[in-house]
């Protein structure tokens, strides 16, 4: 859903943007003796243009149409903004070299208290013919706007149009269709430069350039003017939600983009915790073809002493089909009501085919060192000191001594005393991560069929994960940096109602490998329909139905025991000897010393022995799976074995 505030910036831009497309509004249909009696193109000027817009309203101090044939008359009649034809009609019959606006002012109000004012300079509209402008220019542009509480100001550079159709514009925003019809291209190109807004709270947005091509859209039941209202209305308390769905359906629809390019944007906030700046070098989106997704590069945000930047961040395969599914069932909806449930927001979901991180990283700042006390110019003499004795046994009496003056040191001097200690400041740890890649499966009721995780050259230094559950021992086993690999894969089969996890993987250099893989059942959409909490709901119907783990030692196991066999004076491999032991006894034993337990216990003794590859299988003999909440109400590890085939094996 889009925020009141931004649809208000984003119904004012659109706004401003036709406001400069309708400089090119010149002629109304003349009289046909008018046609016949003109000889010769000429200059035309009328002033003090008034056009009411949509939600804007277009002041023209002054507008000169050259190398046309209509009159002043013409003009004159043509920009009423009462006129009984319509602007499609009108403007498909404009024929001019040139129109030229010296100061173009746009101003819009709504929602609310909210209002923007736009003023562009030294607008020329060139070409223009049957309602078509080849090249539109304005050599830069202001900004005022007011929203609420907080004021902001902008400004534009050149800004630059072509092949606008003009006849097209008027179509979409004022003529109603059923939104079944052909893509209306509007703009060929447009670009926009040097974009900088600043508004009160010490928020600074900065963009370089903005490039955009192929731009058009469809005719909608209510035109784009009313259905920009009606979905600005939806905002707003006690509305009818369903007019508000509808609205917003048909816009998304309707909008054609052919490709967006914006470099260099930046985000800055003067933030008491500490400056904050957000930069983008460069964002793309085109619709179809080889580059088809959305492509962000070069990014970097600094906050305070925290760094991080990325490589590139793509996004393919990304549609909005199943937004504008969801709205169209509210929009369907019998009776009216106002309001978004959970479910409907999950529904709203856009499907986000796969996200690609590529080159993160992440300076964190130093740890603050201890404070240090200044050296002083004297000692607390001892109880047994010469200068106690003399003073009856007691510390002697620290007075101030005679003030004197202080010379200044040199830094050879103040560098080289016996007693200096130099404190090197601590280094800053780094984060890095050489790609990361999320992709999901198409949605069912908002959630992904599957998913797929892999983070790929993922390092940080090993004093971050200290104190954390397994991880946190790996600081004492002499790890250093950690150099990691991470795979999570699952599905989702809604008709039986599993979980189906194909693979969790995590491996680490010099470390070794851990990969789990299972299913699970009783997996259902009640778990996300926010009625009871999803815990309690998988504990009374979620079921475990196999279970596969794979631990592969790279260095780990060795490491483990020599830390071990240190603390407790034992040599390595009389400790090894103690744990094959323990592995063949006593894990039979506290798993109940059944068959399945026995063969857990050799397979573990031969890992411990020779460390290489531990697997173990294990499936329930119900094709049902065994309840969670009998595993957690089980008494003994045995009575869950006994229902399971276990399958374990070292080599």
């Amino acid at each position: 859903m889009i925020d009141p505030k931004a649809r208000f910036r984003l119904r004012s831009a659109l706004a401003a943007t036709c406001a400069l497309a309708l400089l090119g509004l010149a002629i109304a249909p003349a009289s046909l003796a008018a046609q016949e009696g003109a000889v010769a193109v000429q200059d035309v000027t009328v002033t003090d243009v008034v056009l009411p817009l949509g939600g804007a309203l277009l002041k023209a101090p002054k507008l000169t149409a050259s190398g046309t044939r209509l009159s002043k008359d013409d003009l004159v009649a043509i920009l009423r903004p009462d006129s009984a034809v319509p602007w499609s009609e009108r403007l498909a019959r404009l024929d001019a070299g040139s129109l030229t606006v010296p100061v173009l002012t746009s101003e819009s109000s709504g929602p609310g208290d909210n209002h923007q004012t736009v003023t562009y300079r030294d607008v020329v509209a060139r070409d223009v013919r049957a309602g078509r402008v080849g090249e539109l220019t304005a050599a830069g542009a202001t900004v005022s706007a007011v929203s609420g509480s907080n004021r902001g100001s902008g400004t534009y550079g050149q800004v630059r149009a072509t092949d606008l159709d003009l006849a097209a514009l008027s179509r979409l925003y004022t003529v109603p269709g059923d939104g079944k019809g052909p893509v209306q291209k509007v703009y060929g190109t447009i670009q926009v430069s040097d974009v900088t807004y600043a508004d009160a709270r010490g928020t600074t947005v900065k963009i370089a350039s903005l490039n955009g091509r192929d731009l058009g859209g469809r005719q909608i039941p209510d035109g784009w003017n009313g259905a920009f209202a009606i979905v600005a209305a939806g905002f707003q308390e006690g509305n009818d939600r369903r007019a508000f769905a509808a609205a917003a359906a048909d816009l998304i629809e309707a909008t054609s983009l052919g490709n967006l390019e914006m470099l260099g944007l930046s985000v800055s906030d003067a933030d008491p915790k500490g400056p904050f700046l957000f930069e983008i070098r460069r964002v793309a989106y085109a619709s179809s073809g080889p580059e088809a997704g959305t492509r962000l590069e070069d990014l970097s945000l600094s906050r305070g002493a925290l760094r991080t930047q990325i490589g590139r961040l793509t996004l393919l395969g990304t549609t909005l089909a199943p937004t504008v599914e969801a709205l169209k069932a509210i929009a369907a909806e019998p009776a009216a009501s106002a309001g978004l449930s959970d479910a409907e927001m999950r529904r709203l979901t856009p499907q986000i085919g796969q996200l690609t991180l590529n080159d993160l990283s992440i300076e964190l700042p130093p740890e603050a060192a201890p404070e240090r006390l200044p050296p002083r110019d004297g000692r607390i003499p001892g109880r047994n000191s010469e200068a106690s004795r003399a003073n009856g046994g007691k510390p002697a009496d620290l007075k101030p001594a005679d003030p004197k003056p202080v010379e200044p040191k040199s830094a050879a001097s103040t560098s080289g005393g016996p007693l200096a200690v130099t404190v090197a400041p601590r280094p800053a740890q780094r984060i890095a991560l050489r790609e990361a890649m999320l992709s999901f499966g198409p949605l069912s009721d908002g959630v992904p069929s599957s998913s797929r995780l892999t983070l790929s050259g993922l390092s940080l230094p090993a004093g971050l994960v200290a104190g954390q559950p397994i991880v946190g021992a790996l600081p004492a086993y002499g790890y250093r940096d950690l150099n990691l690999d991470v795979v999570a894969d699952a599905a989702v089969d809604q008709k039986a109602r599993d979980l189906s996890v194909k693979e969790l993987m995590i491996s680490g250099r010099d470390i070794g490998t851990v990969r789990l893989s299972g299913t699970l059942g009783g997996i259902g959409p009640e778990l996300l329909s926010g009625t009871l909490p999803a815990a309690t709901l998988l504990m009374f119907s979620g079921s475990a139905k196999s279970l596969d783990v794979t631990v592969e030692n790279a260095g780990l196991f060795e490491r483990f025991l020599a830390a071990q066999s240190k603390d407790l004076s034992l040599k390595p491999e009389e400790l090894r000897k103690e744990y094959v032991t323990a592995s063949l006894l006593g894990i039979p034993i506290i798993l109940g010393n059944g068959a399945a337990a026995k063969g857990i216990g050799a397979a573990m003794g031969q890992f411990v022995m020779k460390p290489g590859t531990l697997e173990l299988h294990a499936k329930a003999k119900d094709p049902a799976g065994i309840g969670f909440f009998d595993l957690g109400a089980a008494r003994s590890p045995a009575l869950v074995l006994d229902r399971l085939d276990v399958d374990a094996k070292a080599n």
